[in-house]
């Protein structure tokens, strides 16, 4: 792993792959570490021939922190509800010029644009604000953010914002396996060993709860993008889970629906993670995407010769 600076922001990040591998950058998701995806997943990828970028958002693992700021949750959402502008040190726009700014910094003048569920968010903004740098766009159990879809259920809302009764690791690795479980796959037997295995190596990496805060502020911040994915002009598969409870499948299928000629899948019994067996589900369709998507663009560019 590395580190650099991109959108005036210092960076942690990594690339695997061949160099000459098609570039795929993978955003993560809500207060979650680069280490904290299954490496499984971006192996299969770069074992496709990708070259895989994947990085710590701002305020999380061992990317630039933003100390001691701490935006008020209720105001934010009340003052995004009336119209006004929120007061927060960032919002997801922020985060996605973070990304585009490391393809920038990496030499990468164009990638497959990729996050899970807040990660799908910034990955969105992307694609909206930099479609200049974007091949396509991956949505993986993300949303268009817009008021009308339904809400999480209360045990995977809890279970998402609940914060452990102590800070040592044994506690907050157990809390963390905990809530894992609360919006879990159903199609296959949730791993505790596993799962208690990540939830480890990113308590010993950086356990900085704070960062959580400013995140989700973010996203409370962001307005939806239901109106402005209606005009986004670039391939897009959206991927999402039938037991997904803490981000429903009707945002998946919204957000296929805003985006004219996206490629739209539901996969049965998968909720809002990544258990080992989900991976060769997933990336099947991954893979496949992004090879037609490069197949189009060798032909578009053949033909404009």
């Amino acid at each position: 792993m590395a580190r650099t600076r991109a959108n005036g922001t210092e960076l942690e990040y990594e690339v695997m792959g061949p160099e000459s591998g098609t570039p795929f950058l993978f955003i993560n998701g809500f207060g979650s570490q680069m280490v904290s995806w299954p490496k499984e997943f971006f192996e299969t990828l770069a074992n496709a021939g990708m070259r895989v970028i994947r990085f710590d958002n701002r305020d999380v693992g061992l990317s630039q922190k933003w100390d001691g700021i701490l935006p008020d949750i209720r105001e934010t959402m009340k003052t995004m509800r009336a119209g006004g502008k929120p007061d927060v040190p960032y919002t997801l726009n922020e985060m996605a010029a973070d990304a585009a700014g490391l393809l920038d910094a990496l030499g990468f003048e164009t990638a497959h644009i990729s996050g899970c569920s807040m990660g799908g968010m910034i990955a969105q903004l992307v694609a909206l604000n930099h479609p200049e740098k974007t091949r396509s766009l991956i949505s993986i159990f993300s949303t268009t953010s817009d008021y009308s879809l339904p809400p999480s259920s209360k045990e995977a809302a809890e279970a998402l914002t609940a914060r452990p009764s102590y800070n040592d690791r044994e506690t907050v690795v157990a809390h963390s396996v905990k809530s894992r479980r609360a919006y879990a796959s159903t199609a296959w037997p949730f791993d505790d060993v596993f799962w208690s295995g990540i939830a480890g190596q990113a308590y010993d990496r950086a356990f900085y709860p704070e960062g959580t805060i400013r995140q989700y502020a973010a996203i409370m911040a962001s307005p939806p993008r239901t109106e402005r994915l209606k005009t986004l002009n670039l391939p897009a598969l959206v991927l999402h889970g039938s037991a997904d409870t803490l981000i429903r499948p009707e945002a998946g299928r919204h957000t296929a629906e805003c985006i004219a000629g996206s490629e739209y899948h539901e996969i049965e019994g998968w909720g809002h993670d990544m258990p080992l067996p989900a991976i060769p589900v997933v990336t099947g369709l991954i893979v496949p995407f992004v090879r037609k998507v490069e197949a189009e663009r060798k032909a578009a560019a053949l033909a404009a010769q």
